[in-house]
């Protein structure tokens, strides 16, 4: 009922017992522990996680970090960048996703800055355009392969914008698998396991880079994900999960 859902901020202070909403019941698990880790550095820097619950249950969250900390290859000083925004099961087509956005709207109004922007995509893994678009944003800027990045400006701030350099960023990671990943997915940590093993009974060289601050991945990542891709000889493979099936599906795809 309506009167049964609420939405909880979580930050350094109760983090350690409402958890991030991802991987709530795997708290043992190394991808968790990872994020928790990586949550509470950035916790000073700005990151907030706002978790809606209907009743006991919590069906949706969104978290954000000012944009001169955020994990995305993007640039948007001034502006709120949201990483994620995900409403589960029986939480869908309710407007839940709605109320997580204007909490994200509020909090960036109530610090004065030019607003808050999102990357998106029509394919796997980040949120799709359509429910910012019905919130008022607007799109700013797009990239290979599906990305779309949207603001919501409240000021004639410059909008946040990607990168152009992504070819040569994909160039650099050289021949072979280069798996660039970080923390700010607990789900990334199976996906970099299962991308090793593949390879390995493949016999196709691997290797893991990993930035060790915003600023790297902003300026290093593949892709405007920024926190995970597996790149092959130059050409971006996926920038989310693969079953082992489909992982070696692309990879022949891939063979000249």
């Amino acid at each position: 009922m309506e009167n049964d859902v609420k939405i909880i901020t979580v930050d350094a202070t109760n983090v350690a017992q409402q958890g991030f909403f991802c991987y709530k019941s795997k708290p043992k698990t190394e991808g968790y522990r990872r994020k928790l880790a990586w949550l509470n550095q950035r916790f000073a820097e700005g990151m907030r996680i706002q978790i809606l619950y209907e009743g006991q249950r919590s069906v949706g969250f969104i978290e954000y970090i000012p944009g001169e900390f955020a994990w995305r290859a993007v640039h948007a000083p001034g502006y709120m960048l949201v990483h994620c925004l995900w409403v589960v099961g029986s939480g869908k087509g309710k407007g839940y996703a709605s109320r997580l956005i204007d909490t994200c709207v509020e909090d960036a109004q109530q610090q004065h800055m030019h607003g808050v922007a999102m990357v998106t995509s029509s394919g796997h893994w980040l949120a799709g355009k359509q429910v910012l678009l019905s919130n008022g944003f607007e799109s700013v800027g797009q990239a290979p392969p599906t990305f779309e990045l949207l603001a919501k400006k409240f000021d004639d701030a410059p909008a946040p914008a990607f990168p152009q350099d992504w070819e040569d960023r994909l160039g650099r990671c050289g021949p072979g698998l280069t798996i660039f990943r970080s923390d700010q997915c607990p789900y990334i940590e199976n996906g970099v396991k299962l991308v090793l093993e593949t390879a390995s009974e493949l016999g196709i060289p691997a290797r893991v880079v990993e930035p060790q601050d915003c600023q790297e991945a902003r300026d290093t990542a593949p892709c405007p994900y920024g926190v995970f891709a597996v790149v092959h000889d130059g050409k971006l493979l996926t920038y989310h999960y693969l079953t082992k099936k489909d992982l070696i599906k692309r990879l022949e795809e891939h063979r000249p």
